[in-house]
């Protein structure tokens, strides 16, 4: 369980294909205590096991599946992604419950200036937008926002300055892909509706 308030904009080191898979390294700057083999850690939002570390890097799979519904298969050498280890007992609860279950893609169709802050609009396939509503949560790219509007075709969210700055949201540019998972109580809400 993660909160979706990134603790280092982390860097992909290597990557390499092992089958239908991949293993990435990642690098997390001034890492404030060792990774533990099977932690959890959310890179742009995705879960993932760590299967090896060393100092401040660590190394990660990613599956058929993971790559299929994220954007975790387009990272190359030198991408910067979002980092965030998993909650531990007692910590602040800052951003919403967010599961690091990615499930989606959304593209970054426009993004302009409103002094200080960004606005920025995405295109989502339409099977999603029944779980969002104006001024509900959201994690793009594993970071929590909070939804601006909710469109027949997408939605848009308001970034300040700190997130821009600590985020790979920041330097995101239209036609930019990014992951998407919603709300998991309105995912829990519509599975029981949808019973009977």
């Amino acid at each position: 369980m993660f909160t979706g308030l990134v603790e280092c904009l982390g860097r992909v080191e290597e990557v390499a294909t092992e089958g239908a898979g991949r293993r990435l390294t990642i690098a997390w700057p001034g890492v404030s205590s060792p990774f533990a083999l099977g932690e959890s850690i959310a890179v742009n939002g995705c879960c993932l096991t760590v299967v090896a570390s060393d100092g401040d890097r660590f190394e990660v799979q990613a599956g058929p599946e993971t790559l299929l519904r994220t954007n975790l298969g387009a990272k190359a050498p030198g991408d910067s992604v979002n980092l965030e280890r998993s909650l531990r007992v007692g910590d602040r609860m800052g951003g919403h419950f967010v599961q690091g279950h990615v499930d989606t893609t959304a593209t970054l169709v426009e993004r302009r200036p409103e002094g200080e802050w960004e606005f920025l609009s995405f295109a989502l396939d339409a099977e999603w937008l029944p779980l969002l509503v104006p001024k509900g949560s959201i994690a793009v790219d594993g970071v929590s926002l909070t939804l601006v509007d909710v469109t027949s075709s997408g939605f848009s969210v308001m970034l300040i300055p700190h997130t821009l700055s600590v985020t790979t949201l920041g330097g995101l540019k239209p036609s930019g892909t990014v992951n998407i998972e919603a709300d998991m109580l309105a995912k829990h809400v519509r599975k029981l509706m949808s019973v009977g």
